[in-house]
């Protein structure tokens, strides 16, 4: 009895054939998206680089709750702040290394 109920508790923590599907579905629309603005020239400059930034977060938030689990976990709180240091981390990197290449770009 005790091995049927853990096996249920590790099932809960999985997604559903739904919700796996919408997660697939919303994540080749926001793939998919970027690729028709940039092939079909729809815009250029800021307006490029925002709907690409945009697509990328969503697609970031798509992968998070629907492949990942992070709202399904009994205590996401740990999850939630691993992701924020890793985030914290990679904005550090990307914009350390835009710092780098702009002041680069000026010394040459």
């Amino acid at each position: 009895m005790t091995d049927s109920n853990s096996a249920h508790v590790q099932e809960e923590h999985h997604g559903s054939f739904k919700s796996y599907t919408i997660g697939f579905i919303c994540s080749i629309i926001l793939t998919v998206i970027p690729i028709a603005v940039v092939l079909n020239e729809w815009l250029q400059g800021t307006g490029l680089a925002l709907v690409l930034m945009i697509a990328a977060v969503l697609q970031l938030f798509v992968q998070l709750l629907f492949f990942m689990h992070l709202r399904e976990e009994k205590n996401p709180r740990y999850n939630l702040i691993s992701l924020i240091l890793g985030l914290v981390i990679l904005v550090v990197i990307v914009a350390g290394s835009i710092w780098i290449m702009l002041n680069n770009m000026v010394a040459l």
